[in-house]
């Protein structure tokens, strides 16, 4: 019998944020025996083979959109997994029929979601349950400055030059919550408009990020990252 330890799970993470997909390689560097990051994308096709593919939706469509099903074609993708915050019953339902293999809220702990991407390898289908009002995981855009992961999003969507009514469609948000989240935010930011908050935004980094994150020998030290 072999005592040789299990090969870890080879991951992409996908997202149009630098630091959101930062800082998902810190939540999980901790399990570099389990989980192996071989690639962090933005705006960029996956190009080597992988196990897992965790599409991280903040400031991007849902799983619904194309873009998930150009990732469920790519041939160097075995599974993907949606991670989220949005989890109406529909778009859940949409995902697993449409071939997404984990629906993964992100509010799971970083050991629950390396367990629930080693239930996805191993072939099972998982959903989480729905986030609920715990905690967010991971990172995003203006945390320092207080905004909520919510407030973030939209932000981002208002840089990127969305409007209200593609913002709620494009976050399954009523209209209402989408002017909620812009108030809070607008205060919290110091700004009165809408120039001023894409002004704000372009300037604290809430533009997409357009080139491949490759780490380089000694960046993301420790956080379990190959090239």
């Amino acid at each position: 019998m072999s005592d040789a330890a299990p090969t870890p799970i080879r991951l992409a993470v996908v997202n149009d944020y630098e630091v959101v997909i930062q800082g998902l390689a810190s939540m999980l560097h901790r399990y570099s025996d389990r989980i192996e990051i071989v690639e962090m994308n933005a705006q960029t096709e996956v190009s080597e083979p992988v196990d897992v593919v965790l599409y991280d939706t903040f400031g991007q469509p849902q799983a619904n959109h194309e873009c998930v099903t150009e990732l469920l074609q790519n041939p160097n993708i075995r599974k993907v997994c949606v991670y989220t915050w949005n989890f109406q019953p529909s778009l859940v339902e949409n995902s697993i029929d449409r071939g997404v293999a984990g629906y993964l809220s992100k509010t799971l702990p970083a050991s629950s979601l390396v367990q629930a991407l080693e239930r996805v390898t191993a072939g099972e289908s998982v959903v989480s349950p729905p986030p609920g009002n715990g905690p967010i995981a991971g990172d995003w855009p203006g945390r320092e400055e207080g905004l909520t992961p919510r407030e973030a999003e939209v932000l981002a969507l208002i840089t990127q030059g969305l409007s209200n009514n593609t913002i709620a469609e494009q976050t399954h948000l009523s209209i209402n919550s989408v002017k909620s989240y812009i108030r809070t935010a607008y205060r919290k930011i110091g700004v009165t408009s809408r120039s001023q908050a894409v002004l704000w935004g372009v300037r604290h980094g809430f533009e997409p990020d357009s080139r491949r994150i490759r780490p380089r020998s000694g960046d993301l030290e420790g956080a379990g990252v190959t090239r």
